[in-house]
């Protein structure tokens, strides 16, 4: 980031610690800070973004209470937080898959509410339900001890009426629809934007107020096109990385 854009996007009301702090929560989650490596000083951060001591102060503070680096005295402040996951999204999107047990780290979902109601208008068309009606069912999802996402997931009632248990009981869509007679499914489609989060989204995920979140919102299928499952993820930026998946060339 150049001194011209730190100072540009200051001046339209953004703190210029906390574009610091994203700059420097990019760099641990890209793995180009890795943990155990000295974070620069604060001296070093104020020449490098033309700002002063108390700036950059604010920024290693913000990281601190983020729990991604750690101030020692004395020796310096270090990385503490390892680089983000990578989550895989292509024909055959699967959460606890993508971002669940690699060997150092288990994966855990929980339901936190379901209720049937009137679907907006845009996702009752792209499920194809002509009569609106819908189970909403609101989740998180958390792996070695991070909570990384919260997902907010449309099925038809009428489809799938028993989706909101099965999920309670296997903490698993995947499973969730085995056990009501879906073996398969694939992603037809995904947007993916960023915004800041809400205030729910950054107690639910243990982030700092004006977080960033990365927003998916995606159409699972049948494998013969029929819509399945309308659902919008958010993730926590500093701890997730989205790798999309081309199809292969035939």
């Amino acid at each position: 980031m150049t001194e011209f854009e730190l100072g540009s996007r200051s001046n339209s009301g953004y703190s210029a610690w906390r574009l610091i702090t994203e700059e420097l929560r990019g760099e641990i989650a890209e793995n180009r800070l890795r943990a155990g490596d000295h974070l620069p000083t604060e001296n070093m951060l104020a020449e490098r973004y033309s700002v002063n001591r108390h700036t950059a102060r604010q920024a290693i503070a913000a990281l601190v209470e983020d729990g991604l680096v750690e101030s020692q005295r004395g020796s310096g402040t270090f990385v503490t937080s390892e680089p983000a996951r990578l989550h895989q999204i292509g024909l055959r999107t699967r959460l606890t898959r993508s971002l669940g047990d690699d060997g150092s780290a288990s994966a855990s979902s929980r339901v936190l509410s379901s209720t049937i109601e009137e679907a907006p208008e845009d996702i009752a068309r792209r499920l194809g339900l002509p009569h609106r009606k819908a189970i909403r069912v609101e989740t998180t999802r958390s792996t070695g001890g991070l909570h990384i996402a919260v997902g907010t997931h449309w099925f038809d009632v009428e489809r799938l009426p028993d989706i909101a248990t099965a999920l309670r009981r296997t903490g698993s869509v995947t499973a969730a629809l085995r056990a009501c007679g879906i073996e398969d499914y694939v992603r037809t489609s995904t947007v993916v934007g960023a915004r800041h989060a809400t205030a729910s989204e950054a107690e639910l995920l243990s982030l700092r107020p004006g977080a960033i979140v990365l927003v998916t919102e995606a159409l699972d299928g049948l494998p013969d096109g029929t819509p399945l499952q309308h659902l919008v993820t958010r993730f926590a930026a500093q701890h997730v990385r989205l790798d999309i998946e081309h199809p292969s060339a035939d």
